[in-house]
């Protein structure tokens, strides 16, 4: 395969625990579907309903598939700061150099994020079925009666 952006000869290597063909001149990165899982499970714990939409905005790219020459689309992974090129025949995903160090950066974030929402929902939680025992109302009775 050939590199969608120089057009080099793409190698076999392993990044992040996974298996991609690398770009030894540009050291961008093709990643299949389930590679591109596999590295964001490196650090996102919480399974794929979680990780929220792939790609939005997708546009027209220059690049071509390295594997049907079909040309790429370029979104922004999920809706974060990152631009990535994938395949419509879905074949895989491009990635630019330490693209993958991003992705990996953005999916603990996001599981930073959702374990927040997790224990702040655990709390509000809490508070509620508090606020729901005789004992609550009766201090508030208390309070307000004169």
């Amino acid at each position: 395969m050939k590199c969608p952006n120089c057009n080099t000869d793409l190698e076999p290597m392993k990044r992040h625990g996974v298996e991609v063909e690398f770009c030894p001149a540009c050291q961008g990165m093709w990643l299949s579907a389930q590679e591109l899982n596999q590295l964001e499970d490196e650090v996102f714990d919480f399974g794929d309903d979680e990780k929220g939409t792939l790609a939005f905005n997708p546009t027209p790219s220059e690049r071509k598939c390295p594997q049907c020459g079909k040309p790429l689309r370029t979104f922004d992974y999920r809706f974060y700061d990152l631009k990535m090129d994938f395949c419509e025949d879905g074949h895989g995903y491009w990635l630019d150099k330490d693209g993958d160090a991003r992705v990996l950066e953005l999916m603990k974030e996001e599981e930073d994020s959702f374990e927040r929402k997790e224990l702040t929902e655990d709390r509000w939680s809490r508070h509620f079925r508090a606020m729901r025992t005789g004992k609550f109302f009766d201090k508030l009775r208390d309070i307000l009666e004169p």
